[in-house]
């Protein structure tokens, strides 16, 4: 074997198995996580939290808060702190929610009416979705059970959730102890080096995007208030929402606002807005994320899209969130392994 084929293509077939090998228990992972979903999501978002929640966890204790207490005082400020700001956003919704819809759907009208004939066809798609409605009108208390039994998987996932964030907290100091004696005593020094990048690189993540969520949907709150578009609040919230699905987010948001200046403050208005979500855009992708994120891993756009479409052909609108942060871990890793690799260095840091 060694005679017939010569080094460079023997090379190849070895990177070749080692490429198929990794796919191969990548596609089991993913397989596994999408069988056990119900358990593994609340463990995904838990460790989000704990990325989230670190700092706060960590200084709670230095300032020698038993780790227990300062892991439920924790808790309970993320429940006050989420509680309050699914109150103001769900409420914001809520107020101005007919606002939004009234105004997307004048503007949908407004653009049948300029396209002539392709609006005809959207009146006719319109008139199709109609019957079909009224054909599975019969079906509603079935749809009504099944979103009370969502809603409900929701909650718990979500107090599994928060029990396991507190958990994650209290005995994190334990987890490197648990992953160190898992590994071979050779490499748990590696292990716990790329353990502790992964973990990094998600905390940044998470922390950035927040700060970043926050400053966006504050700015381009007050530019619609300028603008007197209605329904601003609520549309500010949509924006904080989404834009934790990087890129993505932020144009589905920024398009509602300007459909709906658009509706009702016609096309001046409407350009202004453009502009107003443009210079947001341009303040968050030249300023905020170089500066806020810049000690996390920084992925390239095109590598970003392409996670969260992975992510939401995995699982839907949970992929597209939990991708990113995800990949951000995985870069961490790399990062680590050539940092370590790349000139013979081995030795732990």
């Amino acid at each position: 074997m060694h005679t017939l084929l010569p080094e460079p293509v023997r090379r190849l077939a070895a990177w070749c198995a080692v490429a198929l090998l990794v796919t191969g228990v990548a596609a089991v992972g993913v397989w596994l996580c999408v069988t056990f979903r119900t358990a593994v999501t609340p463990v995904l978002l838990a460790l989000l939290g704990t990325a989230l929640l670190g700092p706060l966890h960590r200084r709670l204790v230095a300032m020698k808060v038993n780790r227990s207490l300062a892991a439920g005082l924790t808790c309970a400020a993320v429940l006050v702190v989420v509680g309050g700001a699914t109150y103001v956003i769900v409420k914001a919704l809520i107020d101005t929610g007919d606002q939004i819809v009234t105004s997307l759907r004048r503007a949908a009208t407004d653009l049948t009416r300029h396209l002539g004939a392709a609006g005809t066809s959207l009146d006719d798609l319109a008139a199709n979705a109609r019957e079909l409605l009224g054909k599975f009108g019969g079906t509603a208390a079935t749809g009504v059970i099944s979103g009370l039994s969502v809603v409900g998987q929701v909650i718990a996932m979500a107090v599994l959730a928060l029990l396991l964030v507190f958990f994650f907290l209290r005995d994190s100091a334990r987890a490197v102890h648990a992953l160190r004696s898992l590994v071979p005593h050779g490499s748990a020094d590696h292990a716990e080096a790329m353990a502790r990048r992964a973990f990094g690189a998600v905390e940044g993540f998470m922390r950035g995007t927040t700060f970043i969520a926050l400053i966006d949907a504050v700015l381009i709150t007050v530019g619609l208030l300028v603008l007197r578009v209605p329904g601003a609040v609520g549309l500010g919230a949509l924006v904080f929402v989404g834009a934790y699905i990087p890129y993505l987010g932020a144009f589905i948001s920024g398009a509602v606002a300007i459909l709906v200046a658009l509706a009702d403050r016609g096309w001046v208005i409407a350009l202004w807005a453009v502009g107003v979500v443009l210079a947001v855009q341009l303040l968050e992708g030249h300023v905020l994320q170089p500066v806020i994120q810049s000690r996390t891993v920084q992925m390239h756009p095109a590598v970003v899209m392409l996670t969260i479409t992975a992510g939401a052909s995995v699982a839907g609108i949970l992929g597209m969130l939990l991708a990113v942060p995800l990949t951000a871990a995985a870069f961490g890793v790399l990062g680590e392994l050539r940092r370590r690799y790349a000139g013979g260095v081995s030795t732990p840091s």
